[in-house]
């Protein structure tokens, strides 16, 4: 069974205070109108900013400048206090509750091509390898831990109890432990590197990418839900302002789509990429 994670809150508490402390002094947007701060996590949510979003942005006048974070805590403590003027990692999910607990004004501008969770092995080229013993490495935040968990129920390892909740799956959901697997919880970005020591990890997709794995080897992928489609947030008080509006409107964009086309061929589309997709495919050749 999972281990209490209790490092995570104490860690969030130190961050919020520093965040405050660092308040008075931290940058805000009105700086500067055409110059954007952009934070994400190494990888491809970074590439897909790099690739398709600044070229565009820069194209309306804009001065781009992307901070690339190493954890899922910081990057909205600075969103938050004005470090940043966006930030590119995390879904609905993780969101709605960081934002919560933290009491952050913080809130979703646009969903982005998205990445999804998958368990990969070096050990094993079978998931039926799985034996009593297993170690299998998954994410310890919990929205992430819970997909962990309901695809390890999907793969029969594990049973949850009825009537769990998906979205908030947590080890005292866990009924059964069906193949004795051994749980591992690690922060996110140590996931890829766990896979040297255990049989199993789950990673999630921008740190698999990031660490040289390909989606396309994982063993099993989830079939992402509207929950973990992957978005952009901002501040609430800025989401009306021209910048934001010029980030969604660079994201739904035709020159997005086709870089998503080309660079990010495996991710998971957004509702608003499938449409615009089919308008394309509909209009005749000229």
């Amino acid at each position: 069974m999972i281990n209490p994670i209790r490092r995570h809150a104490a860690l969030t508490t130190i961050l919020a205070a520093l965040a405050l402390a660092l308040g008075a002094n931290a940058p805000v947007h009105a700086k500067d109108p055409k110059e954007i701060v952009i934070g994400t996590s190494a990888g491809p949510y970074a590439d897909q900013i790099k690739l398709g979003i600044k070229p565009l942005l820069e194209k309306k006048g804009y001065k781009v400048k992307l901070v690339e974070f190493n954890d899922y805590i910081q990057p909205n403590f600075a969103l938050a206090e004005g470090s940043l003027d966006a930030n590119v990692f995390q879904h609905i999910v993780y969101l709605n509750k960081f934002a919560t607990e933290n009491k952050l004004p913080i809130t979703e501008l646009v969903k982005v091509p998205t990445a999804p969770i998958a368990i990969y092995s070096k050990r094993h080229k079978t998931l039926a390898e799985v034996k009593d013993g297993t170690t299998v490495a998954l994410p310890n935040d919990p929205t992430n831990q819970a997909r962990a968990l309901v695809l390890l129920d999907q793969l029969g390892w594990i049973k949850l109890r009825d009537k769990y909740d998906p979205v908030r799956a947590s080890e005292r959901d866990i009924a059964a432990n069906l193949k004795k697997i051994k749980l591992i919880p690690l922060e996110a970005a140590q996931l890829p590197r766990s896979l040297q020591d255990t049989d199993y990890s789950f990673v999630n997709g921008n740190y698999a990418l990031a660490s040289g794995l390909k989606l396309k080897d994982a063993l099993k992928t989830e079939k992402i839900s509207d929950n973990y489609v992957n978005l952009v947030a901002v501040r609430t008080a800025d989401k009306d302002k021209p910048f934001a509006r010029d980030i969604a409107a660079a994201y739904r964009s035709r020159e997005f789509l086709d870089i998503t086309n080309k660079q990010f061929a495996d991710y998971s589309r957004t509702d608003y990429q499938v449409a615009l997709a089919k308008e394309v495919a509909a209009k005749p050749a000229k």
